[in-house]
């Protein structure tokens, strides 16, 4: 130990915080599978479980990783139905082609 104990002192401190890492971020070792889609409008909103994600273009583009178990996805733009289905994410890769439906005029 020097400088009182402090360099001791805070080696302990910080191999205590990295032990709880783990416990901080418990979606690190969940099971994702991996959501691809395609469709149209690109302008369109995608949202999970009631959480934006972003336009549909981006999740096109990107895709996004859905923990193992039920989802609900809505899709929706301005002047069209809305999409919304129950997607069982089970394992590999969950594919959807959405293309909304202009409302009449």
């Amino acid at each position: 130990m020097t400088a009182g104990g402090r360099p001791l002192l805070f080696a302990v401190a910080l191999s205590g915080a990295l032990a709880g890492c783990e416990s901080n971020f418990p979606h690190a070792k969940t099971p994702t599978v991996s959501l691809r889609m395609q469709g149209a409008p690109p302008e369109a909103s995608v949202t999970i479980d009631d959480e934006y994600v972003g336009p549909l273009s981006v999740v096109m583009a990107r895709g996004v990783a859905l923990p193992v178990g039920s989802h609900r996805i809505s899709v929706e733009a301005e002047g069209y139905f809305p999409w919304d289905k129950i997607v069982e994410a089970k394992s590999g890769l969950v594919r959807l082609d959405v293309r909304l439906t202009p409302l009449p005029d």
